[in-house]
């Protein structure tokens, strides 16, 4: 071959290597970018400096639990996996046995009694009542078609916002902590429905997925026994938030 078409030859090479290329960033460029999600996981490292992951200690569901078992049978207390079935008075504020820990401090006595006004046995109280006045709200979905009953409903987004956040505070895991600490429910129990009730009626009221609201027993305002509820900015201590008993 000559110089010349040695030459030629290798600028045809050339050529050939730079539409490969070419091509390749091409096809790099209309590829689409990698989605990458980052994950922050929480994962114990023994060998990593600082505060480590530790149980809390014991809690006082845990020392009357030993009570009974080790020490006297017949204290009576409820307690199960539904959470508020251990709400009780301990050391003067309505709470939950299952959230509150043992003080260190074995100089201190931890009083524990009965939710106030609703005393039965030990530190069991009566929700004989309080079940009966949540019951008058009609916690329930109403529909006018019958045919929908069953069926998936879907909240108005608004609507919903509103009840998560409602739904979301403490109160409505209906350990009548808020109820029992009310002065006005002490006092008037058979006028007045207190916090907890109250508070899912407004619920129900806003529900955008109920055909009854204005049916409802709750939007009379004179309807319900509400009259005696007072501004008296009471709280519980498991939720450590103050519960304004105003409508």
């Amino acid at each position: 071959l000559s110089p010349r078409s040695h030459a030629s030859m290798e600028q045809c090479s050339a050529i050939a290597n730079a539409m490969v290329a070419s091509a390749f960033f091409t096809a790099a460029a209309l590829a689409p970018e990698p989605r990458i999600k980052h994950f922050q996981i929480y994962h114990w490292d023994p060998d990593t400096t600082g505060d480590k992951p530790r149980i809390c200690g014991p809690i006082v569901l845990d020392a009357l639990i030993n009570i009974k078992n080790e020490m006297d049978p017949t204290l009576t207390f409820r307690h199960s996996c539904i959470c508020g079935t251990c709400a009780m008075n301990i050391n003067g504020g309505n709470t939950l046995a299952s959230l509150n820990k043992l003080d260190i401090n074995t100089s201190k006595p931890i009083k524990s009694y009965p939710l106030p006004h609703m005393y039965v046995k030990d530190l069991v109280p009566a929700m004989n009542n309080f079940y009966a006045q949540y019951k008058s709200i009609e916690p329930f979905l109403n529909k006018r078609d019958e045919s929908q009953e069953g069926k998936e409903q879907y909240h108005q987004t608004i609507r919903l916002a509103i009840l998560k956040g409602l739904l979301e505070h403490p109160i409505y895991i209906f350990c009548a902590c808020c109820s029992t600490s009310c002065p006005s429910y002490w006092w008037n129990g058979d006028q007045y429905l207190g916090p907890a009730v109250l508070m899912q009626a407004y619920c129900w009221l806003i529900e955008s997925r109920d055909e009854f609201t204005e049916d409802r027993p709750s939007k009379d305002p004179f309807s319900l026994p509400k009259k005696k509820c007072h501004t008296l900015v009471f709280k519980t201590s498991h939720n450590d938030s103050p519960h304004v008993k105003s409508i």
